[in-house]
Parts: structure tokens; C-alpha cells; sequence
């Protein structure tokens, strides 16, 4: 059980100002945060031996290899570009 004096020092050593409305509703918000905090705890026993997991259902990626494959004809790629020299695309300069 948190009760105000707690809240006014975690309050004083955040630098904050807090009203006494302020410290009512936060002395009920943190002790019922700490009593969730408690109810995880007394699962711990209840959850050993079980993986753990990212997600409730498993999912599996679904997408295709990334593999290389050249693409045969470099004339054609090079043609799409707006502006290209030789065997490059041009582009135009980023940083000085």
C-alpha cells in the first residue's frame, strides 16, 4: 500500500508540484498499479516451464526468398533513367 507521504517524495524528487486533489488521485492510481504489479508476480510460479513468446498466434513470414537474379539486358534499365553517364545512372549531387 503507497500512501501520500510516498507520493509527495517520488513527486519532490521529480521536481514536481502536485496539489492535494493531485496526490489523492495519484496515491489511488500508483497503489493500484502496484497491486496489477503484485497480481504478475504471484503468476510466476504458474508460468515456469512456459516459452516465451512475441505473439499470441504464430505467424509465419510468407514472403518469397530475396534472391539475386542480374537482370539480362543493363540497355534497357539504363534507358529508364531520367539522365545517366556511360554505364551509370546521373543523379543529381546531394552534399558539397
Amino acid at each position: 500500500m503507497i500512501d501520500r507521504e510516498q507520493v509527495r517524495h517520488v513527486a519532490r524528487l521529480g521536481r514536481l508540484q502536485l496539489t492535494e486533489n493531485e496526490e489523492i488521485a495519484f496515491t489511488k492510481q500508483l497503489d493500484g498499479i502496484l497491486d496489477y504489479f503484485q497480481q504478475l508476480n504471484e503468476l510466476d510460479p504458474l508460468l515456469e516451464g512456459v516459452e516465451p513468446t512475441t505473439r499470441a498466434v504464430n505467424t509465419v513470414n510468407i514472403t518469397r526468398p530475396d534472391l539475386l537474379q542480374p537482370f539480362g539486358n543493363r540497355e534497357i534499365l539504363l534507358d529508364c533513367a531520367p539522365d545517366r553517364e556511360e554505364d551509370f545512372f546521373r543523379v543529381p549531387q546531394i552534399m558539397a
